[in-house]
């Protein structure tokens, strides 16, 4: 069930009436709630539902018996040995859905196959009929929607509980809600316990302001981006950039990434503004996941304003665990790659997204370093003129510009096409050409929406929510209007949905 679709209005309707209207009956409004989030769920998969409820059963068991142990004083290794058991449990959960193809497919009988070979026929015979045994199985392994999502999510509450910086909940239902809550359970943002599990424990009341104004504004900003410029941009550029790049010159393919650049942006941010708006009409706050990424003046700010949930994720849960930047520059440049190798992994388990994330880690490490030579590391350090800002920013984009060609590849050969191409400039089939009045527009359209990103948005949002009902509704009419006459026919699922 996509948001911008029919389904998805109607079902949000009838949840949005039935949840006000029992208000006064706190658990039945939160069994309702739980409800509401699996049928949402399950217009996936049903299986994966189930799946769903049995991992908030196992969280919720693990940090209720680790607060236990922590208020009975029991020795830090036992509770440890809870923590490394909801670890390996919710890893290993997201390891056999995820890797376990690209790890026997990709990874090992790759390795195995020049070994076989040189050890004679019976080796070769014996690989062969291994794979012939496998390859059914791994068939069969079907990626669940939003799993990256939610299980880091359940990793952030063990852990938290663990550190003691959060209770446990109340109650599995709260819990549970707290982990399957749909409007970000299948792209995030990835919501920490601190900020909702509360939420879900106390409930909005009859008496708190809806602020219909604002979650209104933010979900018709979100169905712009991602029914108009993010479809458009995927369907006409980017798509069939990638998908052959061997046909275009160097400008066409250019473009093209600079489409994917916006594309992906618009796409993933427009997720992020529905959920934060459809959670804000049911009374629930969540934090914002971007802040114009793409005006960063390094790769560090970057990260800072992109993908914000998952990124601070990152670094509490693995950068700083690793020792962050307190161990000396070559520790902190090993931190930053791993963490960032292992988050190119998380969005997905290829060669190229592996690739992806070593180069922003190896980016940030250099970045990092020559910034301590220069003395820019510093809290306190003056700010950039404003020429030098505006050559940092672009050169950052460009430079996760070229990111995006690994990330959106697929396929090492297809990435390789693709830097090929840019060298070349003139297209082997001269009507794939790209460039038109209407294709950079849409691109800078796309780009100008990051002025609407972080408080840039709530500023909006309360002026727009201070207009009379008259306006609110002939805007709303024209947005709707725009998203019906520009917006290619049928919604792609949003991009981040394979995670």
């Amino acid at each position: 069930m996509l948001f911008p679709t029919t389904a998805f209005a109607v079902f949000f309707f009838v949840v949005f009436q039935l949840h006000w209207a029992l208000a006064d009956f706190p658990r039945a409004r939160k069994a309702f709630l739980l409800a509401a989030s699996l049928f949402f769920y399950g217009f996936w998969s049903w299986k994966f539902a189930g799946m769903l409820l049995a991992s908030a059963l196992v969280n919720h068991a693990l940090a209720v018996r680790m607060d236990a142990l922590a208020q009975a004083a029991a020795p830090e290794r036992v509770r440890r040995r809870w923590l490394i058991g909801g670890v390996a449990f919710n890893l290993g959960l997201l390891g056999f859905f995820k890797y376990t193809g690209f790890l026997f497919a990709d990874a090992l009988f790759p390795l195995l196959r020049p070994i076989c070979i040189r050890l004679g026929p019976a080796a070769v015979a014996w690989l062969i009929g291994v794979q012939e045994e496998i390859y059914p199985w791994l068939a069969k392994i079907v990626l669940p929607v939003g799993i990256s999502f939610f299980t880091f999510q359940a990793l952030s509450y063990v852990v938290d509980v663990h550190r003691r910086r959060v209770a446990p909940a109340r109650s599995w239902l709260d819990f549970a809600n707290y982990l399957a809550f749909f409007p970000q359970l299948v792209a995030g943002p990835i919501v920490r316990a601190a900020d909702l599990v509360p939420q879900m424990e106390r409930m909005p009341g009859r008496a708190e302001p809806i602020e219909a104004s604002r979650a209104v504004f933010l979900i018709l900003v979100g169905l712009f981006k991602k029914t108009v410029v993010a479809n458009w941009l995927a369907t006409r550029l980017a798509d069939p950039v990638f998908a052959w790049p061997e046909r275009f010159a160097g400008p066409d393919v250019l473009l093209g990434v600079y489409a994917y650049a916006v594309q992906i942006y618009c796409d993933f941010s427009a997720y992020s503004d529905i959920a934060i708006g459809t959670a804000l009409l049911l009374g629930f706050r969540f934090p914002a996941n971007f802040n114009a990424p793409y005006f960063a003046t390094t790769l560090q700010d970057f990260w800072r304003r992109w993908h914000i949930s998952l990124s601070s994720w990152l670094r509490d849960y693995l950068y700083v665990p690793l020792g962050g930047s307190r161990a000396g520059t070559a520790r902190t440049a090993a931190n930053l790659f791993v963490t960032f190798l292992l988050g190119g992994l998380w969005h997905g388990a290829a060669w190229t997204f592996l690739a992806w994330g070593a180069f922003h880690g190896l980016y940030l490490a250099l970045e990092r370093g020559a910034r301590g030579v220069l003395g820019l590391n510093r809290r306190h350090a003056a700010p950039a003129p404003w020429p030098v800002a505006l050559l940092g920013r672009i050169w950052i984009f460009h430079v996760t510009c070229f990111s995006w060609i690994l990330f959106r590849g697929g396929r090492m050969e297809t990435v390789s096409a693709m830097l090929q191409s840019l060298g070349r400039w003139r297209a082997t089939v001269p009507e794939v050409a790209t460039w038109s009045v209407l294709s950079v527009a849409m691109v800078l359209v796309g780009f100008a929406t990051q002025f609407l990103d972080g408080d840039r948005l709530w500023r909006a949002a309360r002026q727009v929510a201070a207009w009379p009902a008259w306006a609110l509704a002939t805007a709303a009419a024209a947005v709707l209007t725009a998203i019906l006459a520009l917006g290619p026919d049928g919604v792609a699922p949003f991009i981040y949905f394979q995670f």
